[in-house]
């Protein structure tokens, strides 16, 4: 029989937001002691390490020898796809606590290096050339096909950081945090087209940590907060980005990625109780709940504008604000999970009453990776 597999610690940097005195590697560490203390636990008993920094560095600036390392770096989904990779260690015997960490000093720029695409890559050559950088100018392509598809205007997009100021308004954590109307929206400044400010994510700073153990472990600990089970997980990508879509109003890679999820956990999207799709920019949430299958073709803003993902909604969607508003640090697929392991544990800021189950999806890059995540608190 398969071993459960739980995530039995979860916490995210002391600040985030704008943090000038800490670097990425500080902002993970701070992250990584605190979850593990919320499980009783210091680095000492730590044997895997997985992250999107060296996992080697993190792992010696925290005092752990690992026997289990993980630097899987696909963006802002990386951290998803680390999860599936711990529990699969976690169930081969290869690792008994893994802690997987995010730290990012992407507004500060505290120590970060630049970046610049491989000019040997597919972007490096065909895109960067032609005045194509930066995520706005790679995701004005796929959201302008979307609306032309379903006949929509650009104030459409708006919907989305709308419905989610209702959760980020309540969250003091929020670096974003004032309730939204779509004029407020549409007036702020335009980014490219079709978005505005308020459509596009901010920059900022932080860190979280996650520690995975076996259900059994788990029990045999005094745990802060109840353990939430990983049901299911799933990963994919289409390719390096927009311009290699099959189709720009769908994403292969949320499309497969969840069906594993589900199917690997048993459930359907009926079952699902709370839902984090990673939102970038506005446009992803549209694509997140048409392609895990949550509403049909071309009913993802008819379904928002309808309050379904508001506060007493049918389906609570990005809980904490969302990486529109709630913090996006450049790679914003931890903080998603954290907000649902708040959300099954009990102690989110924004608490929805009996909630069981968690879905969330993270994208990485431009439409090119894609990881899912299926939750659950029993």
């Amino acid at each position: 029989m398969t071993s459960t597999v739980v995530i039995a610690g979860a916490a995210e940097s002391a600040e985030i937001g704008v943090v000038p005195d800490q670097s990425a590697i500080s902002l993970a560490a701070e992250s990584a002691r605190t979850a593990l203390a919320q499980c009783g636990l210091t680095p000492a008993d730590v044997d895997g390490i997985a992250t999107t920094l060296p996992p080697v560095d993190l792992a010696h600036y925290l005092g752990v020898r690992p026997h289990w390392l993980d630097g899987t770096m696909v963006g802002g989904c990386s951290y998803m796809l680390h999860v599936r990779h711990a529990a699969a260690a976690i169930r081969s015997g290869a690792a008994s606590v893994v802690v997987v960490a995010h730290g990012e000093s992407g507004r500060s720029r505290v120590g970060a290096p630049g970046w610049s695409p491989n000019p040997s890559s597919a972007v490096g050559q065909f895109e960067q050339p032609y005045g194509v950088s930066g995520t706005f100018s790679w995701f004005t392509l796929p959201a302008m096909a979307y609306l032309d598809k379903y006949g929509l205007g650009h104030e459409a997009l708006a919907a989305v950081p709308v419905a989610q100021s209702a959760w980020a308004s309540q969250n003091p954590r929020a670096l974003r945090n004032k309730p939204l109307d779509t004029e407020a929206v549409l007036s702020s400044r335009l980014i490219a087209w079709p978005f505005h400010v308020l459509e596009c994510c901010p920059l900022t700073d932080g860190g979280g940590s996650l520690v995975m153990m076996s259900a059994e472990r788990a029990a045999d600990l005094e745990l802060q907060y109840r353990p939430v089970t990983l049901l299911g997980s799933g990963e994919s990508g289409e390719g390096p980005g927009p311009s290699s879509m099959a189709d720009l109003t769908t994403f292969a890679g949320f499309r497969d990625a969840s069906a594993d999820a589900l199917r690997e956990s048993g459930l359907t999207t009926d079952d699902i109780d709370h839902l984090m799709v990673y939102d970038a920019y506005a446009h992803i949430p549209l694509y997140g709940l048409e392609d895990l299958g949550f509403v049909g073709r071309g009913e993802a803003v008819p379904f928002i504008e309808s309050g379904a993902t508001l506060p007493g909604g049918s389906l609570p969607m990005n809980t904490n604000g969302g990486g529109l508003l709630y913090t996006h640090t450049g790679m914003y697929g931890m903080f998603a999970i954290q907000e649902a392991v708040r959300q099954l544990r009990g102690d989110a800021a924004v608490q929805i009453d009996d909630v069981h189950t968690s879905l969330v999806q993270g994208i990485g890059g431009m439409f090119s990776a894609a990881g899912t995540l299926v939750l659950a608190n029993s």
